[in-house]
């Protein structure tokens, strides 16, 4: 018997298990979702795609596309500071991160922790990324940048030893100056290690300068791609050459090339050679500016000589220094006539004081004691020397002198004074002794 299209009991077996199984939340759904991807899917996967619908929103919520297919991605804060350069739509880039389920909007999203620009437009983009940081920290102002010495006595070259660049920059001293030294510090210049090695060479040599009396260091390498020389593109290589502490002559690549090592430098040169030509002096050419400057001097010399020669000349015929007695005559002559207008005034000034102290003396002399006591007058002199004015002034048994024209008396007073003196006849003068009538 052919088996029937339907089977009326396989039906009803098949609708009695889907009646007896248990419904499931969302969450748990949610939950077994996320699961599957964390145990399908490895913890980190690289994507590569176009960037679309980005928006900076303090997080970078973005999609990555290509043509046939759109994921959701979502770069936090935290990794978005590390990324070098801005995020825009249309670029291409390699984003790696983890794949996860987001429940709230119930979509699969790409978790990025590390975002990078695709192909040769990539570095290009980091490039110009870290130049405008470190323009922004004032790693290429011009004020920070140090001049060369005039003539340096040890030059470090920091380069290869296998490589072109170094030949160069010996060849070239030893032709300009062979009394230059060199000290090379070996490092890669190009490769994952380069940029470090070439960073330690620089801080060693800063720490080192002044024990090795090192003038400057030429920071150098041949021509390449992008590539090979991306090591002076990296930021530890701009921190060393920024905080060196003597001037960095750097030429890296062709003359068309630019790295921010160079941008960094206190001199950027286009090629190796140019960068030995910038930092070593020619012999030759001082030598030939030494004659020169020699003979300039010499004619420097000799027209000032010429010229003091003249001057000389010219002061000897000056009335001063020929006949210099023809300048002091008439002076001569005036200081002898005030000279005896001095003296003639002074004689007559001390003859008219005298005079006028001699008619003083002759009226102090006739107005003074003595010639008043010449007169019959008299003056009475207390116990203690002092002229007695009044009699009530002494008392009985006190000792007194009379002072006459000629001579002195002395005497006893016997009784006090008990009425009023006598009237004085003429009361004394200032400054001459009392007189009793």
């Amino acid at each position: 018997m052919s088996r029937l299209p339907f089977d009326p009991d396989r039906r009803s077996h098949k609708s009695k298990t889907a009646a007896d199984a248990r419904a499931l939340s969302v969450s748990e759904v949610s939950a077994m979702v996320k699961t599957a991807l964390a145990t399908a899917l490895p913890a980190k996967i690289r994507v590569v795609g176009e960037v679309s619908n980005f928006s900076d929103r303090t997080h970078w919520f973005f999609s990555l596309k290509d043509d046939t297919a759109t994921l959701r991605a979502v770069c936090f804060a935290s990794a978005a500071r590390r990324v070098g350069f801005a995020l825009k739509d249309g670029l291409q880039v390699v984003a790696t991160g983890r794949i996860d389920y987001y429940d709230a909007q119930g979509q699969i999203q790409l978790y990025v922790d590390k975002i990078e620009p695709v192909g040769e437009g990539a570095l290009d983009l980091q490039f110009r990324a870290l130049c405008e940081q470190l323009r922004k920290l004032g790693y290429f102002d011009p004020e920070r940048k140090k001049g060369l010495p005039g003539v340096p006595q040890t030059v470090a070259v920091v380069t290869s030893r296998t490589g072109a660049a170094l030949q160069d920059v010996i060849n070239t001293a030893n032709q300009r100056w062979a009394g230059c030294r060199l000290l090379l510090l070996d490092v890669h210049v190009q490769g994952a290690a380069a940029a470090p090695e070439i960073a330690a060479a620089i801080d060693a040599l800063s720490a080192q300068a002044f024990r090795l009396a090192i003038d400057v260091i030429i920071l150098t390498r041949g021509g390449g791609s992008i590539e090979d020389l991306w090591a002076f593109n990296e930021r530890i290589v701009a921190d060393a050459v920024y905080r060196c502490a003597i001037p960095i002559v750097a030429a890296i690549g062709h003359e068309t090339d630019t790295t921010i090592a160079e941008l960094v430098a206190d001199v950027r040169c286009a090629t190796p050679t140019q960068a030995a030509v910038t930092v070593v002096p020619d012999a030759a050419a001082l030598a030939h500016q030494l004659d020169q400057l020699h003979r300039r001097l010499g004619l420097v010399v000799r027209r000032s000589a010429e010229h003091a020669r003249h001057t000389l000349a010219g002061w000897r015929r000056h009335p001063v220094f020929a006949r210099p007695d023809r300048l002091a005559a008439p002076v001569r002559e005036r200081l002898t006539t005030v000279a005896d207008r001095l003296v003639a005034t002074s004689l007559r000034r001390a003859t008219s004081a005298r005079d006028k102290l001699d008619a003083l003396g002759r009226q102090l002399a006739a107005i003074g004691p003595s010639n008043v006591l010449h007169r019959g007058y008299s003056y009475t002199l207390d116990p203690a020397g002092r002229v007695l004015r009044r009699a009530l002034d002494v008392a009985a048994g006190d000792r007194i002198t009379t002072v006459l024209s000629e001579g002195q008396l002395a005497s006893r007073v016997e009784n006090g004074a008990t009425s009023t003196p006598r009237r004085r006849t003429r009361g004394p003068r200032n400054g001459e002794p009392g007189l009793f009538a």
